[in-house]
This record gives C-alpha cells, structure tokens and sequence, in this order.
C-alpha cells in the first residue's frame, strides 16, 4: 500500500483518487473546493462512469495538505496556472523518497513546479480519454479511460519512476513510460488543441464537434497548426496521420465535454493559454503561422473578459 496525495482534487483527481483508494492505498485529497473536500469526507467520494460506480473512503480530504506528512507520491493536478501555487503548498507532502507527479492541460506545468520543487523529483504525465466532470461536492463522473503516460522531467530514476507508475497500474490505470517527453506531451496537446478550443466556442461536445462540417473545419485547422509546429520544433509523433489518430481518440468519447468547455460554461478562467496559445506562441518561434488558433484564443479571451472577477479560481473544479 503506498500513501498518495492529489494536490487539486477535482473531476480527474477524483478519479485516480477514488481508484487508488478503492486498490487499497491511503490516499489523502488537497481541494480548496471546500464544499467538494466536505463530501468527500461524509458521505464519502463518489465516482461513476467507464470505471464502475463506487463511493470510497479517502484518508482525508482537505482545503490544505497541513497533517498528512510525507507521501510515496503526490500528484499535483490543478489548472495549468494553479500550479506555481500547488507545487509551493505541497512542501509538507514531500519526504526523502517522493515523487511528485504534475499532470496538467498544455504546455509549461512541470517547469514551474521545477521551480520550488527540486526536479529530479519530477515526473511529468499527460492523461487522455477520460471525459471527467463533477456532478456535485463530491461526486466525479467519466466517459472512458484511456490514456496514462509519464517520464521523468530531470534527474527521477528509472526506478523510482516505475515503483510511482506501479501504484497507478495497482488501482486499474493501463500507464505507459516514455523517455521522449517532447513527443509524449505533443501526442496529447494535438487532441486538446483540437477539440478545447472549439468546443468552448461552440458549447458542443467533442462527437458533435467532429460531425458538425463547419466545427470540425476549425477543429482540423487548430490540430494541423499544432501538428506543423511540433514538426518545426523536432518532435516526432508517432500515431500515423495525426487527424486520424484525433479522430480515434475523440470516437471513444464522444459525449465529453472537455475541461475548458465545463469552465466556460461556468463563468470561470480556462485553460486557453496554456492550450491552443501555446500554439501561436511558439509558432512564432519557429516561423509557422497560426492564424486559427490565434483567432479561437482572442474569442475565448474576449469572452473571459466578462466573467466575474474570481480572487481563487482554485476553489473550483479541476
């Protein structure tokens, strides 16, 4: 049994949190959704969908990780820009032989986290295929479960990467370990570029997306702009023709809504920089025109400005 803790325990991080306890592990919950780390306590967390439907025990759940101690492993999974303020909280979390886990939207995450965490703890992870969305305080639904992989970010050793993995596969997750972490990252970003931005835009689920002509034109347009640039940059994907690939992947859920989309419908920040901006943003870099991307970021952007002023957009699901 290893004991684990998920820094921003929202729609993903109730999953893995639900099945890891459910295998056994004392796995402790860190939200500052305080009405969601209530529920988890009484009656109990309570996730639904391509898993099963069960309601587990966590060790604890919180609003800050004060009393848990050291962890196995900790995974931090917030937003994109919580992450700077995650990984700074998680210091009382980390022991001598931690690992911690940084699984985020886009592009950046384990970067800053290597900031105020020592690196050669880090293991960067990308997931995929889970379709996860909150249904209440403590209740997380998801529409599959497909896509696990993580590499070390520096110095983590093979070893301890694989002993982190082992606790994921233990409690159901099929995880994949890659030492190319360009490419690893790339396979996942061309599938949130191609459906986050455009399903917020649309308020369309990633199926309806891809059998609307006229969405998936600018969903294909997003993807095949984020395809030139990892081709500019040197990342060798590896899932055949990239569109088909996306294609497959959103077949397999396509009534999730993804994240963003569940953000903007809620009056809250997205992840749209660390999404489709990371596109034009290193477009530039290497000289490949965005104009797609660009125009679905000022949209979202523009629509944003509208939202109410949130002082802790961390309170809310992640």
């Amino acid at each position: 049994m290893a004991k684990v803790a998920i820094v921003g325990c929202g729609a993903m991080g109730s999953v893995y949190a639900a099945l890891m306890a459910s295998a056994g592990h004392e796995v402790h919950a860190v939200t500052l959704w305080a009405d969601h780390a209530a529920a988890m306590r009484a009656p109990g967390l309570r996730v639904e969908g391509a898993s099963g439907d069960r309601t587990v025990r966590l060790a604890s759940a919180g609003t800050t990780p004060q009393g848990i101690g050291p962890c196995d492993l900790v995974i931090v999974a917030t937003k994109a820009f919580d992450v700077a303020a995650a990984a700074a909280s998680a210091a009382p979390l980390i022991g001598t032989g931690t690992v911690v886990q940084t699984i985020q939207n886009g592009l950046g995450s384990p970067e800053v986290a290597a900031a105020v965490i020592d690196p050669d703890r880090i293991a960067v992870g990308v997931v995929g295929g889970f379709g996860a969305s909150m249904r209440g305080p403590g209740h997380a639904h998801h529409n599959g479960l497909e896509m696990i992989r993580f590499g070390a970010f520096a110095g983590l050793s093979r070893e301890r990467l694989e002993a982190s993995a082992a606790i994921w596969q233990s409690a159901g997750f099929t995880v994949s370990l890659f030492d190319d972490l360009g490419r690893m990252v790339w396979e996942k970003l061309i599938m949130n570029v191609t459906f986050s931005g455009t399903t917020t835009l649309t308020s369309l689920t990633i199926g309806e997306v891809m059998d609307d002509p006229d969405a998936w034109e600018v969903a294909r347009a997003c993807a095949e702009e984020a395809i030139a640039v990892a081709a500019a940059m040197g990342v060798a994907l590896q899932v055949g023709d990239p569109i088909a690939h996306i294609r497959r992947l959103g077949g397999k859920i396509p009534a999730a809504r993804p994240s963003m989309l569940l953000d903007h419908r809620a009056g809250r920040r997205g992840e749209v920089e660390a999404i489709n901006g990371s596109i034009p943003r290193l477009g530039r870099r290497c000289g490949v025109p965005t104009p797609v991307n660009d125009t679905v970021v000022a949209l979202i952007k523009a629509r944003e400005t509208a939202f109410p002023v949130q002082a802790d957009p961390a309170r809310c699901p992640t």
